[in-house]
């Protein structure tokens, strides 16, 4: 009898190279960037002085900080409803892995808003309860062309 994962697997794979969905709209503000910028201990004035961004910075107001948009991908992707339910049936919990690649092109300013958009690229077996799942996620930015944000996101998804 095939496990949990075994099962879950074979659902994964049926759509490996697909979309999975785009979360709802998430707003950057002061607020956030600051909180980030205290608990990194990255207070670099593009990122929280508002004045002196504005008169130095290219993009005249602050900015998130690449690895705050970077985290982000974990509150936007809860939001994005699961494409397939059946194939989280026994799951314990989720955990962050790792990144492959991460790329940066476009900066996330204060007050922008962003969503996600996960692709899954693939599922691997890694023990008979344990899945890997590795997504392409890209942070697009409501009003702009290019993404604040691409990444290859590693999610091992362990089963009962």
């Amino acid at each position: 009898m095939a496990t949990n994962a075994e099962t879950a697997l074979e659902i994964f794979a049926s759509y490996e190279g697909e979309e999975e969905g785009v979360s709802e709209w998430m707003e950057v503000d002061q607020d956030r960037i600051n909180i980030f910028a205290d608990a990194t201990d990255d207070h670099q004035f593009i990122h929280v002085d508002p004045e002196k961004s504005a008169q130095l910075s290219p993009y005249k107001v602050t900015i998130a900080h690449g690895f705050l948009t970077l985290s982000l991908i974990v509150p936007l992707g809860a939001s994005i409803p699961p494409r397939k339910p059946e194939a989280l049936q026994g799951v314990v919990m989720g955990v962050n892995y790792g990144l492959d690649r991460v790329r940066f092109p476009s900066p996330v300013k204060v007050n922008s808003k962003i969503r996600a958009r996960q692709v899954l690229l693939s599922a691997e077996l890694k023990d008979p309860n344990t899945i890997q799942l590795k997504r392409q996620v890209t942070i697009e930015v409501e009003g702009e062309e290019k993404p604040a944000c691409v990444a290859e996101s590693l999610i091992r998804m362990i089963y009962s």
